[in-house]
């Protein structure tokens, strides 16, 4: 029977524990409406998922204090003694949870939301000293004033629940602003001599580059750290590739451009929206498990000019090719090809999609690529014979195939002045291939592995180091080139591939989820060489606007990066500033 009563004391602190997880979600996305009818279906789903889950966490310790503790351990079915412990327990856990989500996405959250947490997370902090503060009197007076210590701990339990939401608000309290339309004016296009090539990378790393060149590898990324300017890019909490490439597209942070995480995510049979999962408690596995539902962003998820609608309504010409949230493809002054054309091109309902390029007329002139790249089963990155690429690295090969072939097509037959390509599969190939490029970071990589799978990864970089190399033949001299991933990639840590192993993939070595640094790299008759001080990801679209002559939007979060530039450029070029580019 004591058992049964463990099990229901186990219960009630899992139930403490999940509403703490429940604030910490309303807090996060403070646009929820604290209205219950709205609460319930977060309840049943995120809820349940919790509760479960916490209750066999707690059921398991106090089993385990039953085993090794010297005397009988017999707890009520609702025991004071029992629960002012594990509430104690169970509030310090919350708080530090608000408190480190709350460190971890400050930067792209309003500074009331982060304010709101702050104070949360500390009254969650205070009730577990007084949960602690009552268990220790009750034990001080015996089994006396039992209904008194009984009342103490329910009005902490209800008050470390309430205050956060009180402090957090009722919701609905920032309406998202709808985007500015991106309306074609008459400016002429400006005949400027600078030219500008972007090729962006995801999950790039400036340490593997490093190692690569110094070695004689990398010839082209070796030009650059030789004669041109690096920085590391302090990128964005959660690192996903949709919200990062929006903070770099256009210099604002996710709470001025709207696109917070890799998506938004329902409750199933619920209009209400999640925009922001919570770190540090698994809440990605509720999407793995069916209990959120993750809808993709698409373009109109960009809620300010991008810099490709910022240079069109200037006169200046653009062409982009694999940009992130570039679907529907957008009406600008030269071309694009969205991030899904290649995925979605040659499928029954793509074929007649006429949002997967602009113009439509770019249509004749990238089929027949993408079909002899998807035709060529062994066109994918070039490889020693005796590895093996599964499927999905086939697959990241193949894809950054055709958009570079594309890229190449364009430029020659379209060009532009500012032109950007986007290579994703170092991304999908650094999580499972870093323990053999990077061996010494995990200690348990074989030679053998290491000779077979080593290699796999910078293949993917020699194919964006020959892509460099064309730009770097093509550039005048006034012309400037920027090499920049957004965030990077670093080893898995040790706890994290355990975890992997028993209840994830056994193979995944690489992660981006502490948010690691980004790069760029400039290089051009304009730039100044040498290691320079950390930017920002925020910190890309103001510099090329400098670059380019045009001003600053007031309202961008990031700065131009002068520094990048010889001393006679900048001497020749203030910096100039506009309100916003946004009305």
């Amino acid at each position: 029977m004591r058992y049964f009563r463990t099990l229901s004391n186990s219960l009630v602190a899992a139930a403490l524990g999940t509403c703490y997880i429940l604030v910490l979600f309303l807090q996060l996305n403070p646009r929820l409406p604290l209205h219950p009818m709205r609460l319930v279906p977060l309840a049943t789903t995120v809820g349940l998922f919790y509760a479960m889950h916490l209750t066999a966490v707690f059921y398991v310790a106090l089993v385990v204090r039953q085993l090794l503790s010297s005397s009988p351990f017999y707890p009520a079915w609702m025991s004071v003694r029992v629960l002012t412990w594990l509430g104690a327990a169970t509030a310090a856990a919350g708080s530090t949870l608000m408190w480190t989500n709350m460190r971890t996405f400050g930067i792209v959250l309003p500074p009331e939301t982060t304010e709101a947490m702050t104070k949360g997370a500390l009254a969650v902090g205070g009730c577990a000293l007084l949960f602690a503060a009552v268990g220790a009197a009750r034990r001080a007076t015996g089994s006396s004033f039992r209904r008194t210590w009984a009342a103490s701990v329910l009005l902490v339990a209800a008050g470390s629940i309430v205050v956060p939401l009180l402090l957090r608000g009722p919701g609905r309290i920032a309406p998202l602003e709808a985007r500015p339309l991106d309306t074609m004016t008459d400016i002429a296009a400006e005949d400027r001599a600078s030219r500008v090539t972007i090729i962006a990378i995801d999950a790039g790393s400036l340490d593997l580059i490093t190692r690569a060149t110094a070695e004689g590898r990398l010839p082209n990324f070796g030009r650059i750290l030789d004669a041109g300017a690096v920085m590391h890019l302090a990128t964005l909490h959660p690192t996903s590739v949709e919200a990062v490439w929006s903070a770099v597209a256009t210099g604002k942070l996710p709470q001025k451009n709207g696109v917070h995480s890799a998506g938004i995510y329902h409750l199933s049979n619920d209009a209400e929206t999640i925009r922001l999962l919570p770190d540090f408690c698994f809440a990605t596995r509720l999407v793995r498990f069916g209990f959120l539902v993750e809808e993709p962003y698409t373009a109109s998820a960009i809620l300010t000019r991008p810099f490709w609608s910022i240079l069109s309504l200037q006169g200046v010409t653009v062409g982009l090719t694999n940009w992130p949230l570039t679907y529907p493809a957008p009406a600008v002054r030269g071309y694009v090809v969205s991030d899904v054309y290649s995925r979605l091109a040659l499928t029954t309902s793509g074929f007649d999609d006429q949002a997967l390029l602009y113009p439509l007329a770019l249509r004749t002139e990238v089929l027949p690529i993408l079909q002899a790249v998807t035709a060529d089963l062994s066109a994918v990155v070039p490889v020693r014979s005796d590895s093996i690429l599964d499927e999905r690295h086939q697959v990241a090969g193949r894809t950054d195939l055709i958009y570079d072939r594309l890229a190449q097509a364009l430029a020659a037959n379209r060009p532009t002045q500012v032109v950007a390509i986007r290579y994703q599969s170092l991304d999908t190939i650094g999580h499972y291939y870093l323990r053999y490029a990077a061996p010494s970071a995990f200690g348990d990589v074989t030679e053998e592995e290491r000779t077979r799978f080593g290699p796999v990864l910078e293949s993917h970089y020699a194919r964006i180091d020959e892509a460099i190399g064309r730009a770097i033949a093509a550039l005048g001299p006034d012309d400037l080139l920027l090499v920049l991933s957004g965030y990077g990639m670093e080893p898995l840590g040790f706890g994290k591939r355990l975890l992997e192993r028993v209840i994830g993939d056994p193979d995944i070595s690489g992660t981006h989820e502490t948010a690691p640094d980004g790069f760029l790299m400039a290089y051009g008759g304009p730039v100044a060489k040498g290691r320079l001080p950390r930017a920002s990801v925020v910190d890309v679209v103001p510099t090329l606007l400098y670059f380019l002559g045009l001003p600053i939007g007031r309202d961008m979060d990031g700065y131009a990066r002068t520094d990048l530039f010889q001393p006679q450029f900048t001497e020749e070029r203030p910096i100039a500033f506009i309100p916003t580019y946004d009305r």
